[in-house]
């Protein structure tokens, strides 16, 4: 079985719970898996393969994940690597694909050989902070506060385990 990083950046939370949702869908084969703030992470070392994602506010990725792909690039290179976002809230009529999509990282992603790059929908501030997050949480009808899918982050993180090696293989071409 595969041992695996999930690394994630996040502020609020919301990503970090989808981060140990990854997690724990890619345990249930058997593989030995690590959830971590990316921030924290030292060497790649030892691992089969790595799932990132972070939080996306105004284009942007949050500063730990980013410098998570630029200090790990090389290892990165030789690893199956797969891409998420999280950051949609309110109606999903409304949403921008160039709001959410942090072009330059995931060009970056793209280069270091990632397999996937999907955008899951965010969730607004439980206890919002300042007036900017108090808005947000106002201005956002309650149903579209929490677009977190969990079956579709099931779903994916089971498309993920079903191409990491099992003992003794490499893991699968994407």
């Amino acid at each position: 079985m595969a041992k695996v990083l999930v690394a994630y950046g996040s502020k609020r939370g919301a990503t970090a719970e989808i981060a140990e949702a990854i997690a724990a869908v890619l345990r249930e084969p058997g593989h030995t898996v690590d959830c971590a703030e990316a921030g924290t992470v030292g060497a790649l070392d030892g691992y089969d393969a790595v799932v990132l994602g972070s939080a996306v506010y105004m284009r942007r990725w949050r500063g730990d994940a980013r410098h998570f792909l630029r200090k790990h690039r090389h290892a990165l290179e030789e690893l199956p690597l797969w891409i998420f976002s999280s950051g949609p809230v309110g109606d999903p009529a409304k949403d921008n694909d160039a709001w959410t999509e942090p072009r330059h990282t995931m060009r970056k992603a793209e280069q270091l050989g990632a397999r996937e790059h999907v955008v899951f929908g965010g969730r607004v501030p439980a206890e919002p902070h300042g007036r900017i997050e108090q808005s947000m949480v106002e201005n956002t009808p309650e149903q579209w506060r929490d677009r977190r899918d969990w079956d579709a982050i099931s779903a994916w993180a089971r498309g993920i385990a079903a191409q990491l090696p099992t003992a003794g293989a490499r893991p699968a071409a994407a």
